[in-house]
């Protein structure tokens, strides 16, 4: 995440939700500020195509399709605590999926538990 400044909103993720259509545009906002809003030390950044969220090591990439907005968590399933909304039956990745703004609203506190536990899991195994 190169140049990425914990609590920055990275211009490149600017432009690159500018190219989204609407209603997915306002989900992925949404989200956006969900995330960022949930631990001042996340950054954000464009990796892989799509905007990428990060506090020491990559916690999820947004995955959105025509009609729907995904969160692809990286290491979802090492993430401490019982995280209901993460789904996903793979070895590392889980991940939450949205309908429309509407329900990354109804979402909002199952994703700040999730970034807050993987920011202060991350602390802790550096400190």
């Amino acid at each position: 995440m190169t140049n990425a400044r914990h609590g920055d909103r990275d211009p490149a993720v600017d432009r690159w939700l500018e190219g989204r259509p609407p209603p997915l545009a306002d989900a992925l906002r949404l989200a956006r500020e969900i995330i960022l809003g949930a631990d001042d030390r996340v950054a954000e950044s464009i990796k892989w195509g799509t905007p990428t969220f990060a506090y020491r090591g990559d916690i999820a990439s947004f995955t959105p399709a025509r009609d729907r907005v995904g969160l692809m968590f990286h290491r979802g399933a090492q993430i401490p605590g019982h995280h209901p909304r993460l789904e996903g039956e793979s070895r590392l990745v889980r991940t939450m999926r949205f309908s429309g703004p509407d329900d990354v609203e109804a979402g909002r506190r199952d994703i700040e538990q999730v970034i807050r536990a993987w920011c202060d899991w991350r602390s802790a195994a550096d400190s």
